[in-house]
């Protein structure tokens, strides 16, 4: 490997990105080829959790819109500097849950101001060597979210987000998978297109499907 690969897993809240992230790597190294999840959130749950413990609804109501964005933004930067870096340090392949385009799309989501600025601030990550967007309906994107019953998500703003992935323009060079079908079959469609776009770059073994 003359350098290490990337890949990014980006989609609308409950699409699965933390789950088919992890099985990714996990099956990575198996095959030999070693790899490792990290995780690149915007850190919305954990201030929404002190923003209850402080009487208040949500992080949006404590910290008011622009606060929130600062933190939100500034969060995903410093993991995402993390995550590019270790993947330089370690040469091994890196599958990223969640990257640049998250935020980009939450933003057009919430109608929030500063995208180009946000860009700006982002410009030193590199594009990763696959990107897969992870699409489901956001009805049961939804449905999946309250089963976890981790935190909860409106279907308005479900639908919003999926059409600020769409909007994007990176959007035409990710790999679309469908997310709507369980896990197993969505793992499954995530190892061919890995072994079809990395091949060439990683020596990746051939293995059944389940």
């Amino acid at each position: 490997m003359t350098r290490p690969l990337t890949i990014a897993l980006v989609g609308i809240d409950g699409a699965g990105k933390s789950t088919q992230a992890g099985l990714l790597a996990e099956w990575l190294t198996s095959v030999g080829v070693p790899a490792r999840h990290v995780k690149n959130p915007g850190g919305r749950l954990r201030l929404d959790r002190i923003a209850k413990a402080l009487g208040r609804p949500d992080a949006i109501s404590l910290l008011g819109r622009g606060g929130f964005l600062v933190v939100e933004v500034l969060v995903r930067w410093v993991l995402l500097i993390r995550s590019v870096l270790w993947s330089r340090l370690t040469r091994r392949v890196t599958v990223m849950d969640r990257y640049t385009y998250c935020q980009y799309a939450a933003m057009r989501a919430r109608g929030t101001r500063g995208e180009r600025l946000v860009r700006l601030l982002y410009w030193v990550f590199p594009r990763p060597d696959l990107v897969c967007f992870l699409t489901v309906a956001p009805t049961r994107a939804r449905e999946r979210i309250e089963r976890r019953g981790k935190d909860r998500e409106g279907l308005d703003y479900l639908v919003a987000l999926d059409a600020g992935y769409r909007s994007l323009p990176e959007t035409a060079g990710f790999t679309v998978v469908d997310a709507n079908l369980p896990t197993v079959p969505v793992h499954a469609a995530l190892r061919e297109v890995v072994e079809r776009h990395l091949q060439p770059a990683v020596a990746v073994r051939p293995s059944e499907v389940p």
